[in-house]
């Protein structure tokens, strides 16, 4: 690869997409349940679509404007932050003068509705570099508004308990495309229940630890 310029030129899209493996993940699941809608359904979400992320990931709803409050987490970020975080505005997770925008960006998640991808680096005074991604994606409720989004937040750093808050680097946010069938409803009820948990008991490993942790609050 060091000799050939083409292959130096693809690497970071390359080591990007090593990196956010569990963002890819969720993404592409999100994108094969909405089937053309601008969302698909929460209680379509199935915790084995996304196995392989689901330490990251995390459910959002909204409660108020600027406001949305983390429902569920993975056990990894759980660890991540040091604290239960369940009940708290996701922008408590964030350094004071970065909140205004994130709450801005997920607000068009809900509102628009949009897709959110924010780069972050864990805020000054930390002893070590942290870099990390958040992507969000709306979800409906059973009666077709937007009030949930699932997300998931990666890092590419050491991930250790008691991450202080995170600066934001930069927020992209992607338009959703909308391609039905004329005449076919938004919202198609299906699959789990609206106050289905997302992340479940997996069976213990030989060791007897579970490899995945169930943190939730009630919806």
């Amino acid at each position: 690869m060091a000799g050939d310029p083409e292959l130096r030129h693809q690497w970071p899209k390359v080591r990007n997409a090593m990196r956010y493996r569990a963002s890819m993940q969720v993404r592409a699941y999100w994108e094969a349940l909405r089937k053309g809608r601008l969302a698909p359904l929460r209680s379509e979400i199935d915790p084995k679509g996304i196995s392989g992320a689901l330490g990251h990931a995390f459910i959002l709803e909204r409660t108020g404007p600027l406001v949305a409050r983390v429902r569920l987490l993975g056990h990894q970020l759980a660890a991540l932050f040091g604290s239960d975080v369940r009940g708290l505005p996701v922008t408590a997770l964030f350094s004071p003068e970065a909140r205004l925008q994130v709450a801005e960006a997920i607000e068009q998640v809900f509102g628009k509705p949009e897709i959110a991808e924010l780069w972050l680096t864990e805020a000054a005074g930390s002893m070590r570099r942290l870099n990390a991604r958040m992507t969000i994606l709306p979800l409906q409720s059973d009666l077709g508004d937007i009030s949930r989004a699932i997300g998931c937040l990666e890092t590419d750093g050491w991930m250790g308990m008691g991450t202080t808050p995170f600066t934001l680097d930069r927020v992209v946010t992607t338009p959703i495309s909308v391609d039905l069938p004329a005449g076919e409803p938004l919202a198609a009820a299906s699959g789990l229940a609206e106050d289905q948990a997302l992340f479940h008991h997996a069976p213990p490993t030989k060791r007897g630890v579970p490899h995945l942790r169930l943190i939730r609050s009630e919806e």
